[in-house]
């Protein structure tokens, strides 16, 4: 399967398991007639490997590491660090990224840091992304733990400011597929 066959699928199966219609309240604090819930697709076995692949396939090669805010990027990031030798014949290690310090135990932020060294490159992941705040406090949080983010990708950027967001803060936010291609295949 292609790059291009694999991304084809992923769309499909986001429209099928993860794509609802309607008005919904996003955590943006907006309103939207689009809700994408991906986990639903990285959840399932097959889009779990899809999601893993592209994600893989886009990684610059100095990365070593690869997570995001904890529920969302859980999947992503996991899944691509399982399937990292695999498809890149290196590993790439997963991380995770608490909202709050752990309340008990060592109170991390970040878990997974025993694998990423101080000064590790990471690319911060997401499932989706509206506005971009929840990742944007998620790489302070990954710098703050001595991560050096040097990309930010997520698997659907729901082309609501996020990209703007990004580019004012000095980053470049990739996306596997984009709200446009998502309507375009359910129409």
């Amino acid at each position: 399967m292609t790059s291009d066959d694999a991304r084809k699928r992923l769309i499909e199966l986001l429209c099928q398991l993860s794509i609802r219609t309607g008005r919904f309240e996003l955590s943006s604090g907006g309103v939207s007639d689009l809700y994408v819930d991906v986990r639903q697709t990285s959840l399932h076995a097959e889009g779990a490997a899809l999601i893993a692949r592209l994600v893989l396939e886009r990684l610059r090669d100095d990365v070593v590491g690869v997570g995001g805010p904890t529920l969302g990027a859980d999947p992503v990031a996991c899944s691509a660090a399982a399937h990292s030798i695999g498809v890149l014949g290196r590993p790439v290690h997963g991380f995770l990224i608490r909202k709050e310090p752990k309340g008990h135990g060592a109170g991390r932020v970040v878990e997974g840091m025993e694998n990423l060294p101080t000064g590790s490159k990471v690319c911060v992941v997401e499932d989706t992304t509206t506005t971009g705040g929840s990742m944007l406090r998620a790489i302070e949080r990954a710098r703050t733990a001595g991560l050096d983010v040097v990309q930010v990708l997520v698997v659907v950027e729901r082309e609501e400011g996020a990209v703007e967001r990004f580019a004012e803060a000095g980053l470049q936010l990739e996306s596997i597929v984009g709200r446009a291609e998502l309507l375009e295949h359910l129409a």
